[in-house]
């Protein structure tokens, strides 16, 4: 596996494995947050994803994520030994009855997140800030020309699109390519073992890297895909840990993710691994560069995804 990747047209070079924060405050905060950050950057990791959102849904904080790798921050001085990343526009999750089907990406919205996120990260600058979802009711270059705005005032260095359609990136890519903007350098969207055969969210404003999208991430190196939900929401953990029905109901459970999971157990007895990493080896399988996003509970399991780069997983292991 690589151990090293640069988004092409930047000066973007981080590891393949980026860690994830939906759990920052909610799972871990303060002297276990130091941990695990300092656990990954230790083993090399440098790439930190966050969201303005995360995890507004529980009350009474907002924030609470970026908050929470601001105080590591502040406290190490790591800054700049960071890739930082974070996102703005999602909907609103504090109302009673959130619908992500509303959007707040009008340029005011996404002013004021940006600039909150700035204050709660305690930083000068993003290094890649996302749209964390599309508004087709905007066009591409309305919200362009937002991020080549926060470029120019230095708030950020790159952006990036989450949750787009490739038809949108490939309307996005027209338009910066006629102003001779560098454009979008990564897309985060839905990508994992799993996915082939699973069934739909019941969020439908998430994006799933299918194979169009694939495609377009093999044609255009210089947008790089960074999948969300690497391990599948522990549906392999649970079905290798506790059999087939500790897994009824969820989206992974299908036929072809039970043959799946049947392979992964096979994985982990042929290279002494454990569910996670085999899980994640799957991405650095693909004929495309990818970084994963991981979310872990605790220190442990930073160095559990972490040494998946040292195992010698194969394309064909994951034939299924």
């Amino acid at each position: 596996m690589n151990t090293k990747i640069t988004i092409p047209d930047t000066e973007l070079t981080f590891h393949p494995l980026g860690l994830g924060t939906v759990n920052a405050g909610l799972a871990w905060d303060g002297a276990d947050a130091d941990r695990i950050f300092d656990t990954f950057v230790d083993m090399g990791g440098n790439l930190i994803d966050t969201a303005h959102v995360y995890s507004d849904w529980v009350g009474p904080e907002r924030a609470r994520s970026e908050r929470v790798v601001g105080d590591w921050l502040e406290r190490s001085r790591k800054r700049s030994r960071v890739v930082l990343v974070t996102k703005g526009g999602h909907p609103d999750m504090t109302v009673e009855n959130p619908d992500p089907h509303i959007s707040r990406m009008k340029k005011a919205d996404m002013v004021s997140d940006l600039d909150s996120s700035l204050r709660q990260l305690r930083t000068d600058y993003i290094d890649l800030y996302f749209y964390h979802r599309d508004d087709t009711a905007q066009s591409v270059g309305e919200l362009i020309e937002v991020m080549e705005e926060f470029r120019r005032q230095g708030k950020i260095r790159y952006y990036g699109c989450s949750n787009w359609t490739t038809q949108r990136m490939r309307e996005a890519e027209v338009y910066c390519r006629e102003k001779g903007y560098r454009g979008f350098v990564a897309n985060q969207a839905l990508l994992n073992v799993g996915y082939k055969y699973m069934n739909p969210l019941d969020d439908d404003t998430l994006v799933y890297a299918d194979p169009e999208m694939q495609q377009y991430h093999r044609e255009h190196p210089g947008n790089l895909l960074m999948p969300y939900m690497g391990v599948c929401s522990g549906y392999f953990h649970k079905y290798t840990a506790k059999g087939a029905d500790a897994v009824k109901g969820s989206a992974y459970d299908t036929v072809g993710n039970r043959k799946t999971a049947e392979r992964i157990k096979e994985l982990c007895k042929k290279y002494n691994a454990t569910v996670t990493q085999a899980v994640l080896g799957f991405f650095g399988q693909q004929d495309f560069a990818c970084a994963p996003l991981y979310g872990p509970k605790n220190a442990g399991q930073v160095e559990e995804a972490m040494r998946t780069f040292e195992i010698p997983f194969t394309r064909e292991d994951y034939d299924v």
